[in-house]
C-alpha cells in the first residue's frame, strides 16, 4: 500500500490480502460440517459467489482513484456485509451461530478499508437494516431487534472514529514528506544559485584579469628593459669587485622578480581562460630550487626551509614554471602561518618520496595546522583565513588546477606531531617512453 499525493492510501497491485480472503472462504464450509454435521449448500453457494466479487474487487481497485475509488468501497462494503446476513440467513437466521459476528461486520470494515470511514457507516447501515429484518421476519420481539441494531451503531461508532484517526495519521505522514521535499528542494535551488554565484564571479575574475593583464604587463616590461639597461651600464663602469657583485647581484634578483610577476599574470589569464601548456618531463630537483630561491626574499630571516629529495628521484610530467609557483604559493602560505602563529624557530621541510609507480612531493611546516572546521574547505574558491590585504582564496584553487592539467593531485592534512601538509602526487614519468608509468 502507497500514500497518493492527496493523502490517499493506494494499492500497486491486486490486495493481496482480499485474494487470501476470497480463498479461504469457500473452505469456512468446514465450519457448518463441524456444526451442522453437514455441508450447506445454500451457504456455501453464497461463499462462493462472495469470493469471486472479492477477487474481481481486488483486480478492480488497482485501476480506480479518487471519488470513483471512495465509492467503490463503499459498494464493497455493502456488498460485503449483505453476503455475510445472507451466510447467516441460510444457517438458521437469527438462531445461526455466525449471527453474533453481525455486530463485528462494521468493525471489520473499518481494518478492511481504513482509508475510507464512511465504509465502516455503510456496513453498520446494512447490518442494522439486515438483522432487524431477520428478526422482525422470524417473530421475535421488536425489542430484540432494537437491541441488534444498537450492539452494531456501537461497533459501527468504533470502525469510524478508527478510520478517522488512521486518515489523520495518513495525512500528517503525507504533509511531512511533502514539507520534506519541499525543504530538500529548497535546499538544492539554494546549492545551484551558490553554484551560480560563483560561477559568475570567476567569470568576472577572468575578465577583469584580461582587461587589466596588460595595464601590468606594460609597465613591466618597461622595469624589465631599464634594468637590463642598468646592468649592461654596470658592467661598463670600473667599480670594485665587491661592489660591482654586490650591485649585479641586486639587479639579477630584481630581475628575476620582476619576471616572476609577468609570469604571475600570464598564469592567471590562463586559469580564467582554461588554458594549458603542454607538460614535460622535469626533475624536481631543479623546480624545488627555484622555488626555494624566490621564496627565500618572502621567508628570510622568519622561516628555514629544508630540503630533502633523494638522488634519482623519478621525472615528473608538468610545466616547470606553473610548478614552481604552485611550490612557492605552498610555501609562502606556510611561512604565513607560522609568523602568524608566532612559532620560533619556524621550520618548513620539503620532501619527496618515490613510492612505487607514482612521486610524493610534501610540503611541511611546524606551524599551527589547519583548524577542524578549515579543512574540508580549503580549496574551495575565495575561501581564505588570511585578512584581506593577504588573501584572495584563489592560491590552494589555482595550484589545485594547475597540477590536475598535469595529471597530479593536491590534498592537505594536519600532521601527527603539530604542523600542517602539503601533499602532491604524480604517476612517475618514463622519460625513455615518454609516457606515464602507474
Amino acid at each position: 500500500m502507497t500514500v497518493s499525493p492527496h493523502g490517499e492510501a493506494t494499492r500497486t497491485g491486486p490486495d493481496k490480502t482480499t485474494l487470501l480472503f476470497a480463498a479461504v472462504l469457500p473452505l469456512l464450509s468446514v465450519l457448518d460440517v463441524l456444526i451442522f454435521s453437514h455441508v450447506n449448500l445454500e451457504a456455501l453457494g453464497v461463499r462462493v459467489l462472495w469470493a469471486g466479487e472479492l477477487v474481481l474487487s481486488a483486480f478492480l481497485v488497482t485501476r480506480l482513484s479518487g471519488w470513483s475509488r471512495r465509492l467503490f468501497f463503499l459498494a464493497n462494503s455493502a456488498i460485503g456485509s449483505v453476503f455475510y446476513l445472507a451466510v447467516v440467513a441460510c444457517t438458521g437466521d437469527v438462531d445461526s451461530p455466525y449471527v453474533h459476528m453481525v455486530m463485528c461486520l462494521p468493525l471489520l470494515v473499518a481494518i478492511v478499508y481504513p482509508e475510507e470511514a464512511g465504509a465502516a457507516i455503510v456496513s453498520g447501515v446494512v447490518c442494522m437494516l439486515g438483522i432487524g429484518t431477520l428478526v422482525v421476519l422470524t417473530g421475535h420481539p421488536p425489542a430484540q431487534a432494537i437491541a441488534w441494531a444498537s450492539l452494531v451503531a456501537m461497533t459501527s461508532f468504533f470502525g469510524v472514529a478508527g478510520s478517522t484517526q488512521f486518515r489523520r495519521a495518513l495525512e500528517a505522514r503525507n504533509e511531512a514528506r511533502l514539507e520534506r521535499t519541499r525543504r530538500e528542494a529548497a535546499e538544492k535551488l539554494a546549492g545551484t544559485l551558490a553554484a551560480q554565484a560563483l560561477s559568475e564571479r570567476l567569470a568576472t575574475v577572468g575578465r577583469l584579469t584580461a582587461g587589466v593583464m596588460h595595464e601590468i604587463n606594460n609597465p613591466l616590461a618597461f622595469v624589465h628593459a631599464n634594468l637590463r639597461f642598468l646592468q649592461e651600464e654596470l658592467r661598463a663602469q670600473r667599480l670594485s669587485s665587491e661592489a660591482h657583485v654586490e650591485l649585479e647581484q641586486v639587479l639579477a634578483e630584481t630581475r628575476s622578480g620582476v619576471e616572476r610577476v609577468q609570469q604571475i599574470v600570464l598564469d592567471l589569464k590562463g586559469f580564467s581562460r582554461r588554458d594549458t601548456e603542454e607538460s614535460t618531463a622535469c626533475a624536481l630537483t631543479d623546480v624545488v630550487a627555484d622555488a626555494v630561491r624566490l621564496a627565500a626574499v618572502r621567508l628570510k630571516h622568519r622561516v628555514h626551509v629544508k630540503v630533502e629529495l633523494p638522488p634519482g628521484l623519478p621525472p615528473v610530467l608538468a610545466t616547470p614554471r606553473r610548478l614552481v609557483q604552485v611550490l612557492l604559493n605552498l610555501l609562502v602560505n606556510a611561512g604565513d602561518a607560522i609568523e602568524e602563529s608566532g612559532r620560533e624557530p619556524g621550520q618548513i621541510l620539503v620532501r619527496g618520496e618515490a613510492r612505487g609507480q607514482r612521486v610524493v612531493l610534501f610540503v611541511e611546516d611546524n606551524g599551527p595546522g589547519f583548524p577542524p572546521e578549515v579543512l574540508p574547505r580549503l580549496f574551495e574558491t575565495f575561501f581564505t583565513t588570511k585578512g584581506p590585504e593577504k588573501g584572495t582564496g584563489l592560491g590552494l584553487v589555482i595550484s589545485r588546477e594547475l597540477l590536475e592539467h598535469c595529471g597530479a593531485t593536491l590534498t592537505a592534512e594536519n600532521r601527527e606531531e603539530g604542523g600542517a601538509r602539503l601533499r602532491i602526487e604524480w604517476p612517475a614519468h618514463d622519460q625513455a617512453a615518454g609516457t606515464l608509468s602507474g
